[in-house]
């Protein structure tokens, strides 16, 4: 029987992924397609009850969007700047505890779920400063600094990728990339002249139907494309300045290439380590409070 002395979960939209820990160790895993998405608050015990079941009792530790305003509790903003520290809050009736965001009001940004993976690279990198890059849905750009978390940008560049592939016209010509140099080319032309190569989106469509652009080299040029503006809007925070890059391995693949290909310094984390990483880093400071 797992008998773990504690349970970190990272509740997001779509997923449930859940860890049995004792200390910083992990004895088991669990995940669930149960995200905030489809459930209602009450709905939320009843299905930690499912997914933990045979694990027994234990102090649950949750970032992510199950500390939404549409989750199972709202965990308050906590505003910038704000220490890498996670900031818990406690659901009523239950042994469980959720990590809450960050906000920044000028100008106005939200996160939920990257402060804990900047807790976590905080925790495996105790003297980092620089710039934190989360690719995602909505990517951050974070400045951090003697453990704080100074300022931060978001940018729905993973958004409009799944929009322009997925919903317009560009869906008949765009398919998965598999040539670096044909994204690295169009990451280079969106960040040194964004407003020309705006003017290239079409032609991912129109290559394909007059010229000889295959669906593979349309992807590439898509993603290169929009990381490229990215950049261009975000120079601010990776110029001069080393960057860590956390998130899913392909996603951290595409960041690190395209800034390696600028000439920036940056570095990659898987983002369930440095999520994990933060949870055990809240852990660590509730479990003398209990």
């Amino acid at each position: 029987m797992i008998r773990p002395e504690w349970i970190a979960a990272d509740w997001g939209t779509t997923n449930l992924r859940i860890w049995a820990m004792d200390g910083d160790r992990i004895l088991e895993s669990r995940s669930s397609s149960d995200g905030m998405g489809v459930l209602k608050p009450d709905q939320y015990p009843a299905v930690l009850a499912r997914v933990i079941d045979g694990w027994g009792k234990a102090p649950v530790i949750a970032c992510g969007m199950v500390g939404s305003r549409q989750g199972w509790r709202e965990a308050p903003y906590t505003a910038t700047p704000t220490l890498v520290s996670p900031h818990l809050v406690a659901v009523p009736g239950q042994d469980v505890w959720i990590v809450s965001g960050v906000k920044q009001m000028d100008p106005p940004d939200v996160m939920r779920g990257e402060e804990t993976q900047i807790a976590g690279l905080l925790k495996r990198m105790p003297t980092f400063s620089g710039t934190v890059c989360l690719p995602g849905t909505h990517t951050k750009w974070v400045r951090v600094e003697d453990g704080e978390i100074i300022s931060f940008q978001s940018f729905m560049t993973g958004e409009l990728y799944s929009l322009l592939s997925n919903q317009s016209v560009l869906r008949h010509s765009v398919g998965d990339g598999d040539d670096p140099a044909e994204f690295m080319r169009a990451v280079k032309e969106a960040l040194d002249d964004p407003t020309a190569s705006f003017g290239r989106l079409f032609q991912l469509r129109a290559g394909g139907l007059v010229g000889d652009l295959t669906r593979e080299k349309a992807g590439d040029r898509l993603s290169g494309l929009l990381i490229g503006w990215e950049l261009a809007s975000a120079k601010g925070y990776w110029d001069e300045h080393e960057v860590m890059v956390i998130g899913a391995p392909r996603l951290f693949a595409l960041y690190h290439e395209a800034l390696q290909g600028i000439g920036a310094a940056s570095s990659v984390m898987s983002g369930e380590d440095a999520t994990l990483a933060g949870l055990c880093a809240a852990w660590s400071n509730l479990k003398d409070t209990l």
